[in-house]
Protein backbone atom coordinates (compact mmCIF):
# COMPACT_ATOMS: atom_id res chain seq x y z
CA UNK A 1 0.00 0.00 0.00
CA UNK A 2 2.77 2.44 0.87
CA UNK A 3 4.32 1.78 -2.54
CA UNK A 4 1.04 2.67 -4.27
CA UNK A 5 0.65 5.82 -2.22
CA UNK A 6 4.19 6.86 -3.13
CA UNK A 7 3.59 6.28 -6.84
CA UNK A 8 0.33 8.20 -6.75
CA UNK A 9 1.96 11.03 -4.83
CA UNK A 10 4.88 11.19 -7.26
CA UNK A 11 2.47 11.44 -10.18
CA UNK A 12 0.65 14.37 -8.68
CA UNK A 13 3.74 16.10 -7.28
CA UNK A 14 5.84 15.77 -10.42
CA UNK A 15 3.32 15.33 -13.23
CA UNK A 16 0.76 17.95 -12.32
CA UNK A 17 3.23 20.87 -11.90
CA UNK A 18 4.70 20.06 -15.33
CA UNK A 19 1.26 20.16 -16.90
CA UNK A 20 0.40 23.26 -14.93
CA UNK A 21 3.24 25.23 -16.51
CA UNK A 22 1.43 24.97 -19.83
CA UNK A 23 -1.55 26.74 -18.34
CA UNK A 24 -3.96 26.81 -15.46
CA UNK A 25 -6.31 24.11 -16.80
CA UNK A 26 -4.67 21.18 -15.01
CA UNK A 27 -4.51 23.09 -11.73
CA UNK A 28 -8.12 24.11 -12.08
CA UNK A 29 -9.03 20.50 -12.77
CA UNK A 30 -7.18 19.29 -9.69
CA UNK A 31 -8.83 21.93 -7.52
CA UNK A 32 -12.18 20.91 -8.96
CA UNK A 33 -11.55 17.25 -8.13
CA UNK A 34 -10.57 18.09 -4.55
CA UNK A 35 -13.69 20.23 -4.25
CA UNK A 36 -15.83 17.42 -5.67
CA UNK A 37 -14.43 14.93 -3.20
CA UNK A 38 -14.92 17.31 -0.29
CA UNK A 39 -18.47 17.96 -1.42
CA UNK A 40 -19.15 14.22 -1.70
CA UNK A 41 -17.65 13.51 1.71
CA UNK A 42 -19.61 16.29 3.40
CA UNK A 43 -22.81 15.33 1.60
CA UNK A 44 -22.55 11.64 2.48
CA UNK A 45 -21.50 12.32 6.06
CA UNK A 46 -24.43 14.67 6.70
CA UNK A 47 -26.90 12.26 5.06
CA UNK A 48 -25.90 9.21 7.10
CA UNK A 49 -28.59 8.24 9.62
CA UNK A 50 -27.23 6.10 12.45
CA UNK A 51 -29.12 4.26 15.17
CA UNK A 52 -28.36 2.78 18.58
CA UNK A 53 -30.30 0.55 20.96
CA UNK A 54 -32.38 -2.46 19.92
CA UNK A 55 -32.57 -2.85 16.13
CA UNK A 56 -34.28 -5.65 14.23
CA UNK A 57 -32.29 -6.46 11.10
CA UNK A 58 -34.03 -6.63 7.69
CA UNK A 59 -33.99 -10.45 7.71
CA UNK A 60 -36.31 -10.39 10.73
CA UNK A 61 -34.29 -13.25 12.18
CA UNK A 62 -31.64 -11.31 14.10
CA UNK A 63 -31.75 -8.24 16.29
CA UNK A 64 -28.91 -6.05 17.48
CA UNK A 65 -28.57 -4.24 20.76
CA UNK A 66 -26.14 -1.47 19.82
CA UNK A 67 -24.61 0.04 22.98
CA UNK A 68 -23.03 3.40 23.61
CA UNK A 69 -19.73 3.67 21.77
CA UNK A 70 -21.14 2.17 18.55
CA UNK A 71 -23.73 3.01 15.90
CA UNK A 72 -25.68 1.08 13.28
CA UNK A 73 -26.12 2.19 9.66
CA UNK A 74 -29.29 0.93 7.94
CA UNK A 75 -29.47 -1.35 4.91
CA UNK A 76 -29.92 1.16 2.08
CA UNK A 77 -27.23 3.55 3.24
CA UNK A 78 -24.91 0.63 3.97
CA UNK A 79 -25.52 -0.67 0.47
CA UNK A 80 -24.48 2.74 -0.89
CA UNK A 81 -21.28 2.70 1.17
CA UNK A 82 -20.32 -0.88 0.33
CA UNK A 83 -21.34 -1.02 -3.33
CA UNK A 84 -21.08 2.58 -4.56
CA UNK A 85 -18.62 4.39 -2.31
CA UNK A 86 -16.25 1.47 -1.72
CA UNK A 87 -16.98 -0.04 -5.18
CA UNK A 88 -17.62 -3.63 -4.08
CA UNK A 89 -19.75 -6.22 -5.84
CA UNK A 90 -23.49 -6.25 -5.01
CA UNK A 91 -24.18 -7.78 -1.60
CA UNK A 92 -27.62 -9.45 -1.68
CA UNK A 93 -27.28 -10.68 1.92
CA UNK A 94 -26.31 -7.30 3.38
CA UNK A 95 -28.03 -6.32 6.63
CA UNK A 96 -26.29 -3.07 7.53
CA UNK A 97 -23.05 -1.85 9.10
CA UNK A 98 -21.64 -1.16 12.54
CA UNK A 99 -19.24 1.73 13.17
CA UNK A 100 -17.49 2.95 16.31
CA UNK A 101 -19.29 6.00 17.65
CA UNK A 102 -16.83 8.46 16.10
CA UNK A 103 -16.18 6.49 12.90
CA UNK A 104 -17.67 6.92 9.41
CA UNK A 105 -17.13 5.57 5.87
CA UNK A 106 -14.33 8.09 5.20
CA UNK A 107 -12.41 7.50 8.45
CA UNK A 108 -9.12 5.73 7.70
CA UNK A 109 -8.13 5.61 11.38
CA UNK A 110 -10.96 3.34 12.45
CA UNK A 111 -12.79 0.18 11.34
CA UNK A 112 -16.28 -0.85 10.26
CA UNK A 113 -18.25 -4.09 10.43
CA UNK A 114 -20.21 -5.23 7.39
CA UNK A 115 -23.18 -7.36 8.47
CA UNK A 116 -24.67 -10.13 6.33
CA UNK A 117 -27.12 -12.95 6.95
CA UNK A 118 -26.94 -16.19 4.96
CA UNK A 119 -29.80 -18.67 5.21
CA UNK A 120 -27.71 -21.74 4.38
CA UNK A 121 -29.29 -24.12 6.83
CA UNK A 122 -28.36 -25.47 10.25
CA UNK A 123 -24.55 -25.61 10.59
CA UNK A 124 -23.38 -28.53 12.70
CA UNK A 125 -20.56 -27.67 15.10
CA UNK A 126 -19.44 -31.15 16.12
CA UNK A 127 -16.04 -30.72 14.46
CA UNK A 128 -15.18 -27.41 16.16
CA UNK A 129 -12.95 -28.91 18.86
CA UNK A 130 -11.12 -31.26 16.49
CA UNK A 131 -9.96 -28.79 13.85
CA UNK A 132 -6.20 -28.39 13.38
CA UNK A 133 -6.10 -24.71 12.49
CA UNK A 134 -2.39 -24.72 11.61
CA UNK A 135 -3.02 -27.44 9.03
CA UNK A 136 -6.11 -25.60 7.84
CA UNK A 137 -4.01 -22.47 7.26
CA UNK A 138 -1.56 -24.43 5.11
CA UNK A 139 -4.43 -25.71 2.97
CA UNK A 140 -5.87 -22.21 2.61
CA UNK A 141 -2.50 -20.89 1.45
CA UNK A 142 -2.25 -23.70 -1.11
CA UNK A 143 -5.68 -22.78 -2.42
CA UNK A 144 -4.49 -19.17 -2.85
CA UNK A 145 -2.33 -20.35 -5.75
CA UNK A 146 -5.32 -21.55 -7.78
CA UNK A 147 -7.56 -18.65 -6.76
CA UNK A 148 -4.93 -16.05 -7.62
CA UNK A 149 -4.33 -17.64 -11.01
CA UNK A 150 -8.02 -17.02 -11.74
CA UNK A 151 -7.79 -13.45 -10.46
CA UNK A 152 -4.77 -12.68 -12.64
CA UNK A 153 -6.47 -14.20 -15.68
CA UNK A 154 -9.28 -11.69 -15.07
CA UNK A 155 -6.78 -8.85 -14.74
CA UNK A 156 -7.00 -8.59 -10.93
CA UNK A 157 -4.11 -8.61 -8.47
CA UNK A 158 -3.47 -11.64 -6.33
CA UNK A 159 -4.54 -11.69 -2.68
CA UNK A 160 -2.45 -13.81 -0.35
CA UNK A 161 -3.28 -15.28 3.06
CA UNK A 162 -0.22 -14.49 5.16
CA UNK A 163 -1.46 -16.25 8.29
CA UNK A 164 -3.70 -15.89 11.31
CA UNK A 165 -3.93 -12.40 12.79
CA UNK A 166 -6.03 -14.11 15.47
CA UNK A 167 -6.55 -17.87 15.53
CA UNK A 168 -10.12 -19.18 15.24
CA UNK A 169 -12.05 -19.51 18.47
CA UNK A 170 -15.45 -21.16 18.82
CA UNK A 171 -17.62 -20.34 21.82
CA UNK A 172 -19.80 -23.42 22.23
CA UNK A 173 -22.12 -21.66 24.68
CA UNK A 174 -22.82 -18.61 22.54
CA UNK A 175 -22.48 -20.54 19.24
CA UNK A 176 -20.13 -17.87 17.94
CA UNK A 177 -17.01 -18.39 15.85
CA UNK A 178 -14.47 -15.65 15.27
CA UNK A 179 -11.01 -15.30 13.78
CA UNK A 180 -8.81 -12.88 11.85
CA UNK A 181 -6.79 -13.32 8.68
CA UNK A 182 -3.69 -11.34 7.75
CA UNK A 183 -4.08 -10.66 4.02
CA UNK A 184 -1.76 -9.05 1.51
CA UNK A 185 -2.54 -7.65 -1.92
CA UNK A 186 0.06 -8.42 -4.56
CA UNK A 187 2.83 -5.79 -4.87
CA UNK A 188 1.58 -3.91 -1.82
CA UNK A 189 3.53 -3.45 1.40
CA UNK A 190 0.65 -2.76 3.77
CA UNK A 191 -1.48 -5.68 4.95
CA UNK A 192 -5.21 -5.72 5.56
CA UNK A 193 -7.15 -7.35 8.36
CA UNK A 194 -10.12 -9.61 7.70
CA UNK A 195 -11.77 -10.21 11.09
CA UNK A 196 -14.92 -12.33 10.95
CA UNK A 197 -17.50 -12.98 13.64
CA UNK A 198 -20.05 -15.67 12.79
CA UNK A 199 -23.09 -16.31 14.96
CA UNK A 200 -24.92 -19.57 14.27
CA UNK A 201 -28.71 -19.79 14.23
CA UNK A 202 -31.37 -22.32 13.45
CA UNK A 203 -31.47 -21.71 9.69
CA UNK A 204 -28.25 -19.93 8.91
CA UNK A 205 -25.54 -17.58 10.10
CA UNK A 206 -24.98 -13.93 10.80
CA UNK A 207 -21.56 -12.67 9.70
CA UNK A 208 -19.99 -9.47 10.95
CA UNK A 209 -16.85 -8.77 8.94
CA UNK A 210 -14.48 -6.08 10.20
CA UNK A 211 -12.76 -3.88 7.63
CA UNK A 212 -9.45 -2.39 8.76
CA UNK A 213 -5.69 -2.61 8.37
CA UNK A 214 -3.56 -5.00 10.43
CA UNK A 215 -2.17 -2.19 12.57
CA UNK A 216 -5.72 -1.70 13.88
CA UNK A 217 -5.97 -5.31 15.11
CA UNK A 218 -5.59 -4.20 18.73
CA UNK A 219 -8.49 -1.77 18.34
CA UNK A 220 -10.70 -4.43 16.71
CA UNK A 221 -9.83 -7.11 19.29
CA UNK A 222 -10.47 -4.70 22.15
CA UNK A 223 -14.05 -4.25 20.94
CA UNK A 224 -14.76 -7.76 19.65
CA UNK A 225 -16.60 -9.01 22.75
CA UNK A 226 -18.89 -5.98 22.67
CA UNK A 227 -19.64 -6.59 18.99
CA UNK A 228 -20.31 -10.31 19.59
CA UNK A 229 -22.77 -9.51 22.36
CA UNK A 230 -24.76 -7.13 20.14
CA UNK A 231 -26.32 -9.87 18.01
CA UNK A 232 -29.07 -12.22 19.11
CA UNK A 233 -31.34 -14.48 17.06
CA UNK A 234 -35.03 -13.90 17.69
CA UNK A 235 -37.19 -16.49 19.45
CA UNK A 236 -37.69 -19.56 17.32
CA UNK A 237 -34.59 -18.81 15.26
CA UNK A 238 -31.88 -19.60 17.81
CA UNK A 239 -29.45 -22.47 17.41
CA UNK A 240 -31.19 -24.42 20.17
CA UNK A 241 -34.50 -24.20 18.25
CA UNK A 242 -33.23 -26.55 15.54
CA UNK A 243 -35.78 -29.21 14.59
CA UNK A 244 -34.30 -32.18 12.73
CA UNK A 245 -37.74 -33.08 11.38
CA UNK A 246 -38.23 -29.90 9.39
CA UNK A 247 -34.98 -27.92 9.25
CA UNK A 248 -32.41 -28.18 6.48
CA UNK A 249 -28.83 -29.02 7.43
CA UNK A 250 -26.06 -27.00 5.79
CA UNK A 251 -23.47 -28.74 3.64
CA UNK A 252 -20.67 -27.11 5.66
CA UNK A 253 -19.50 -27.46 9.24
CA UNK A 254 -17.51 -25.03 11.38
CA UNK A 255 -14.28 -26.07 9.65
CA UNK A 256 -15.77 -25.18 6.28
CA UNK A 257 -16.68 -21.71 7.53
CA UNK A 258 -13.10 -20.91 8.53
CA UNK A 259 -11.74 -22.27 5.25
CA UNK A 260 -14.03 -19.86 3.42
CA UNK A 261 -16.05 -22.48 1.55
CA UNK A 262 -19.32 -20.78 2.42
CA UNK A 263 -18.20 -17.16 2.58
CA UNK A 264 -17.18 -16.43 -1.01
CA UNK A 265 -20.31 -14.46 -1.87
CA UNK A 266 -20.38 -12.75 1.51
CA UNK A 267 -16.97 -11.12 1.29
CA UNK A 268 -15.95 -11.00 -2.35
CA UNK A 269 -12.22 -10.83 -2.85
CA UNK A 270 -11.14 -11.59 0.73
CA UNK A 271 -10.84 -8.13 2.22
CA UNK A 272 -10.90 -6.10 -0.98
CA UNK A 273 -13.21 -3.60 0.78
CA UNK A 274 -10.36 -2.35 2.89
CA UNK A 275 -7.88 -2.01 0.05
CA UNK A 276 -10.34 -0.01 -2.05
CA UNK A 277 -11.21 2.19 0.89
CA UNK A 278 -7.60 3.03 1.65
CA UNK A 279 -6.66 3.47 -2.00
CA UNK A 280 -9.41 6.09 -2.31
CA UNK A 281 -8.14 7.85 0.80
CA UNK A 282 -4.55 7.67 -0.48
CA UNK A 283 -5.46 9.32 -3.78
CA UNK A 284 -7.28 12.13 -2.01
CA UNK A 285 -4.38 12.66 0.39
CA UNK A 286 -1.91 12.71 -2.49
CA UNK A 287 -3.93 15.29 -4.43
CA UNK A 288 -4.30 17.50 -1.36
CA UNK A 289 -0.58 17.18 -0.61
CA UNK A 290 0.32 18.04 -4.18
CA UNK A 291 -1.79 21.19 -4.04
CA UNK A 292 -0.10 22.31 -0.81
CA UNK A 293 3.29 21.62 -2.42
CA UNK A 294 2.43 23.59 -5.56
CA UNK A 295 1.02 26.62 -3.79
CA UNK A 296 3.88 26.63 -1.27
CA UNK A 297 6.45 26.46 -4.04
CA UNK A 298 4.84 29.33 -5.92
CA UNK A 299 4.94 31.54 -2.85
CA UNK A 300 8.64 30.82 -2.45
CA UNK A 301 9.35 31.50 -6.13
CA UNK A 302 7.45 34.79 -5.98
CA UNK A 303 9.36 35.85 -2.88
CA UNK A 304 12.79 34.85 -4.22
CA UNK A 305 14.96 37.19 -6.30
CA UNK A 306 18.53 36.41 -7.39
CA UNK A 307 21.12 38.73 -5.75
CA UNK A 308 22.38 39.88 -9.17
CA UNK A 309 18.97 41.31 -9.98
CA UNK A 310 18.77 43.53 -6.89
CA UNK A 311 19.51 47.16 -7.65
Amino acid sequence: MKKSILLIALYFIIGVPLMARKGEDSLALMIKEIANYTKLRDSVTSAMSYKTGVIRLPSGIVQLNVPKGFKYLGLEQSRYVVEKLWRNLPQPDLQGMIFPEKGDPFDDSSYAYIITYNQVGFIKDGDAKDINYDELMKNMQKEDIEENAKRKAMGSAGIYTEGWAAKPYYDDQKKVLHWALDLKLEDQEEHTLNYKIISLGRKGMLTMNAISTTDQLGMVKADVDKVINMADFTDGNKYKDYDSNVDQVAAWTVGGLVAGKILAKTVAGKGIFAFLKYIIMAIVAAVAGAWRWITGRRKKEDAYQPVSNIE
